[in-house]
């Protein structure tokens, strides 16, 4: 997967339009001098054939070397140093956010089917559904940042709309007191639109679940309902929510794009960004392997898990299931 993303993105960065090394040298619609241009393409080996620039590549990035960025010369390990723990502690929160809210929505909607409960979460999950995130995200800052302060809220509830403030945070995880503020606005719109997704998923899932024999021979031998459901019911329903969480961290590290963009949050996903519009190939393949990498070690936990989940599920020792 790793070697996949990395040979996708590096031959279709040549496929696009414009040399690169004009770019670093003028930047794009100018017109640099061409031996400004030769030294550069000369730097960074873009004069060589693609296939030679292709085999170098991957000799480095196996000693971790991903070179420097083609903007401004800094190295791509420290640019990863830099943004990746504020994506990672983004995305932690907002998984946290949206597995507790979406479950506990999901596990009410489906123990009360067909409610008042389970009506305004359909409703909720067709409403925020068809909000972009960039605009949930305005409208919050909004309230919470312009309207609350004009208002006279209370202290607590005017909070920040930009940056990621102090970025002090205790046992790398968790944030300290002056640094929480930073934090609500992007992960509520982080995690608002996968909590409804969740919530669904969870609850056609658990209905699924109840309708097992198994469940039917726990009623027969007079289990309590909520016994059923949360040893039996819950656990069998979620191994489809827990496949869903971690595909959905893998994705939010490294394309929340526009959550970070919109909040001024200094992270992978932002950065990337700007690498792939300035055409800086060492910055977009130095975080696209982290992104990668965090993807597949977040779904093989997922996987692990399911053993636990379902005990029908057991690893032997050969690797099988």
């Amino acid at each position: 997967m790793l070697w996949g993303a990395v040979t996708l993105l590096f031959f279709l960065f040549f496929l696009l339009p414009d040399n690169p090394a004009e770019l670093i040298a003028g930047g794009k619609g100018k017109t640099p001098d061409p031996q400004v241009v030769k030294n550069i393409e000369k730097k960074y080996g873009l004069d060589e054939p693609i296939v030679v620039q292709y085999v170098k590549y991957l000799g480095r990035i196996v000693t971790l070397d991903f070179g420097e960025s083609y903007a401004d010369g800094q190295p791509v390990t420290q640019i990863i140093k830099e943004r990746a723990p504020a994506s990672l502690r983004l995305a932690t929160w907002a998984i946290l956010v949206e597995a507790f809210v979406g479950i506990g929505a999901g596990v009410l909607s489906a123990v009360r089917k067909y409610s008042v409960a389970d009506t305004l979460t359909t409703l909720l999950a067709a409403l925020l559904s068809a909000i972009p995130v960039f605009v949930l995200g305005y409208l919050l800052q909004q309230v919470f940042g312009v309207h609350a302060f004009k208002a006279g809220w209370p202290e607590w509830a005017q909070l920040p709309v930009q940056g990621i403030g102090p970025n002090t945070w205790v046992a790398w995880i968790f944030p300290t007191v002056e640094e929480f503020p930073y934090l609500i606005l992007p992960v509520v719109v982080l995690a608002s639109v996968s909590a409804i997704i969740v919530a669904r998923l969870a609850r056609s899932s658990m209905l699924e679940v109840g309708k097992s024999d198994f469940i039917r021979t726990a009623r027969a031998k007079g289990l309590k309902e909520g016994q059923i459901t949360s040893r039996h019911v819950l656990r069998n329903a979620m191994i489809p929510v827990v496949t869903f969480i971690g595909i959905d961290f893998g994705v939010l590290v490294g394309s929340a794009i526009l959550t970070e963009t919109v909040f001024n949050w200094p992270g992978l996903g932002s950065k990337i960004a700007q690498a792939a519009s300035a055409r800086d190939l060492p910055v977009l393949l130095g975080l696209t392997v982290v992104v990668v990498v965090v993807f597949g070690l977040v779904n093989l936990c997922v996987d692990i898990s399911y053993a636990w989940f379902d005990p029908r599920v057991r690893f032997d020792e050969g690797g099988g299931q």
